[in-house]
């Protein structure tokens, strides 16, 4: 209660002061009327600013408005476009149903009967110069199809012989071989291969058939590159790739973990690791002893990759998407630093089935031996100059 007296005597003792000082009145008048002002002006700011915001809060909306719209519009003609192109390979594939084209066929027929020694001549200006690279997916041939998803069909890279080899599946001990490509795309299936057992067991897509021998992949207990002579159905020699806690090379195709490849010189290993476990990595071999004469780390991805192939020492690597779209070659590398990937031309393959579990390059021909969804293809590869980068 006392406390309460003394506070009113001392607002008391303020108001009789302040009353006694009219100067005193007139500072406060002014001070409160500045303040005023002030706070009118900030009002009016903060309206302006009001006003502004949520025009451009309008323009805003009205543009991502119109931007939504804009996006569908453009989906839509990207699936109308879609269906059309989808529409024509499905006429196309129709139409070569009740006309087949066998051109492909039938100009491998014609190499398979020259002789090996103008092939060889033909060619060698080729093997020693190697100075191309893909511009273009020049034709395909779907030869055969098989029930089997994932496989290999290829031939001796480096041979005139003209024999076929099929490794149905992506596990097993036998090879199928085919005297000549007509015996395979034959209706009797595998009833005129030649069956070859093998002395242990392949696995993956990744194997090679190269001047007269078979390099194969074995994965137990640990990866082993085998060299067996397809002539004599003997073990040549083996090895143990060096490359530690290896992992899958192609983000599509976890079958394989080794893919070996031939160019016009050359025998290379493509793999992965999981120390670079992002990149595809290249080996050079040498085709005698097995060993790795140079590595390489590209910067190539694994991710979505779902198979590669060498041409003239560059790396080509095909990618696809999980929904399986249209193959592309996206990512090249060459071990010479000749071609990039700002130079390369970004190459699609000519229709959709699934996926490549295998693609491998016969320089001789300028083919690329497919085995896409349980189709057998062949690609026929348009080259140019690398001096024309």
């Amino acid at each position: 209660m006392g406390t309460l007296l003394q506070y009113l005597a001392m607002v008391s003792a303020m108001v009789l002061t302040v009353q006694g000082q009219p100067s005193l009145i007139d500072y406060m008048e002014r001070r409160l009327s500045a303040f005023e002002d002030r706070i009118a002006v900030w009002y009016d700011q903060t309206q302006r600013y009001s006003s502004e915001y949520r025009e451009f809060k309008n323009q805003i909306l009205s543009l991502v408005d119109s931007l939504d719209k804009e996006r569908e519009e453009q989906r839509r003609i990207l699936d109308f476009a879609n269906s059309r192109i989808e529409r024509i390979e499905r006429e196309m594939d129709y139409l070569e149903t009740k006309n087949p084209a066998p051109a492909c066929v039938e100009i491998d027929d014609k190499f398979i009967d020259q002789s090996a020694g103008k092939a060889e001549q033909r060619k060698k200006p080729k093997f020693f110069d190697c100075t191309e690279m893909i511009s273009s997916i020049k034709a395909m041939k779907i030869v055969k199809k098989l029930e089997t998803t994932s496989g290999l069909w290829t031939r001796d890279l480096m041979s005139a012989s003209g024999k076929v080899y099929v490794f149905d599946g992506i596990a097993n001990d036998t090879v199928y071989e085919f005297a000549r490509l007509r015996d395979l795309t034959d209706f009797s299936g595998f009833m005129k291969a030649r069956k070859i057992k093998l002395p242990y067991p392949w696995a993956g897509t990744g194997h090679l058939v190269y001047k007269g021998f078979l390099y194969y992949i074995r994965n137990e207990p640990e990866f082993q590159l085998i060299k067996f002579d397809l002539k004599n159905r003997t073990v040549i020699d083996s090895t143990m790739f060096p490359a530690e806690q290896q992992i899958p090379v192609y983000g599509l195709s976890p079958f394989n973990y080794i893919d070996l490849a031939a160019d016009e010189h050359d025998l290379w290993a493509i793999y992965a690791t999981l120390e670079n476990e992002k990149h595809i990595c290249l080996a050079r071999l040498d085709p005698k002893t097995l060993d790795i004469e140079q590595m390489w780390d590209t910067p190539c991805p694994i991710e979505n990759a779902e198979n590669a192939f060498v041409i003239c020492g560059t790396l080509y690597v095909v990618y696809n998407s999980q929904l399986r779209g249209r193959s592309r070659i996206q990512c090249v590398y060459d071990v010479n630093g000749i071609v990039t990937n700002d130079v390369a031309p970004l190459v699609y393959f000519p229709k959709r089935y699934g996926m490549h579990s295998s693609l491998k390059y016969s320089p001789r021909e300028n083919y690329l031996y497919a085995w896409d969804d349980g189709n057998q293809i062949i690609y026929r590869l348009a080259m140019k100059s690398k001096s024309e980068l």
